[in-house]
């Protein structure tokens, strides 16, 4: 790769494209554009901003035709032809959800690659299916292009065996039944970075908590991955916007054997109508809740900050102590009133925020008190930096070598 080369990282929901496009200035990559094409089945939009937040591009078209992730990478191959002309469009990277226990560092794709991570669609049901069509449509419009895999699973393929194993009989486990956690890019990234900020929590002991519509927990020393809520499936651990979180497996049977649903009408429920949604009947946004005065919301908030301070406990017995927690991702930047409960919930564990710089905080910053034992951060996420990195990685290392 040149100065002049660019790199477009995606991530593929059920009815969205997210992209960021990322310029190599030869020791950082620098954000050039980041948008979105949207409400794909319904109405589609496409829009694209420059980093300044001044409008590139703007379109819409009808939902009628043809696949709809397919008509969304043809207006961004048509953007970066048109927008991007004085750069080589590199490589592509993807946010993958589940790599299983195969994938524990990100790979160029190939044709047979995603037909292996289809094996995993199981698994993550609401995202791997996402994930993989604008794989598959730009292995068909532009084989040629490099394109790459990061992994949310990756990240925690350093846990020990006995963080990753159910007990369960040993052929289950073998079939790859595991814990294999999730949020891995973003856990990845705050490790990156945190030396920067602190350099004992990095190499101590530390807890990033990814508090977002999806949330989860994750056990870092020295910066790798220890241990984390997130299990099998992402739908273990904590409440999430609209996700149960961990749950007896007995409910599950009861769910089928005594309200007779069936195993779709079940992950529905799990999956779609469960967490901060369900359980305050009101809207799985934190920024709803809070501005609601119904006892519903505030239980829902109560319920989630309750479980992030039993979960804080599990993990830093997993640790065997605790230098440090950062709060990451949507809520975790921006809700200094959930920080302020997480922070009364994990005062024995020696955590006491500053109330003014919790109040205070904006961007990276830290937030606990100078008499506090553990320290707390603040620290923003960027998954897309974090893929456009691996990305440029690998494209490096396979590049073909210029002849001496």
């Amino acid at each position: 790769m040149n100065a002049r080369d660019a790199i477009v990282v995606l991530n593929a929901g059920s009815s969205s494209l997210k992209f960021s496009v990322f310029a190599d200035r030869g020791t950082e990559l620098d954000l050039v554009a980041r948008g979105q094409a949207e409400a794909l089945h319904t109405a589609p939009r496409f829009v694209v901003r420059d980093a300044g937040g001044g409008l590139l591009a703007e379109d819409t078209w009808s939902a009628e035709g043809r696949n709809a992730h397919e008509q969304a990478i043809e207006r961004l191959v048509a953007f970066t032809r048109e927008h991007l002309a004085g750069y080589r469009l590199a490589g592509v990277g993807h946010r993958v959800v589940h790599g299983g226990p195969a994938y524990a560092q990100p790979v160029r794709v190939t044709p047979a690659i995603v037909d292996a991570l289809e094996k995993f669609v199981p698994l993550a049901p609401l995202h791997q299916p996402h994930n993989l069509a604008p794989i598959r449509a730009l292995l068909q419009r532009l084989p040629e292009l490099p394109q790459v895999a990061c992994f949310d699973t990756a990240f925690h393929r350093t846990q020990p065996p006995l963080a990753q194993a159910f007990a369960l009989p040993r052929e289950i486990t073998e079939r790859g039944v595991l814990r294999y956690g999730f949020h891995g890019l973003s856990y990845e990234y705050i490790a990156s970075v945190l030396p920067a900020h602190d350099k004992r929590a990095a190499a101590g002991r530390t807890i990033a908590l990814h508090l977002g519509n999806g949330a989860s927990l994750c056990a870092l020393e020295g910066g790798r991955s220890i241990a984390t809520t997130l299990g099998f499936t992402a739908l273990d651990g904590l409440p999430m916007g609209t996700r149960c979180g961990n749950l007896d497996p007995g409910v599950v049977l009861y769910l089928i054997d005594e309200l007779g649903m069936d195993t779709r009408a079940v992950e529905k429920l799990l999956y779609q109508q469960s967490g901060l949604l369900g359980v305050s009947g009101i809207s799985s946004d934190m920024r709803t809740l809070e501005a609601s005065e119904d006892p519903a919301a505030r239980f829902a908030i109560e319920l989630f900050a309750y479980r992030i301070g039993r979960e804080l406990g599990s993990l830093a017995a997993a640790l065997g102590g605790l230098d440090a927690i950062v709060f990451t991702a949507g809520i975790g930047e921006h809700s200094r009133a959930l920080r302020e409960r997480v922070g009364r919930a994990a005062h024995w564990l020696g955590v006491t925020l500053d109330a003014d710089a919790n109040a205070a905080a904006r961007g990276a910053a830290r937030i606990s008190s100078a008499a506090s034992r553990v320290a707390a951060w603040v620290i923003p996420t960027n998954e897309e930096l974090m893929i456009a990195r691996h990305t440029h990685a690998l494209l490096m290392r396979t590049a073909p070598k210029e002849a001496t």
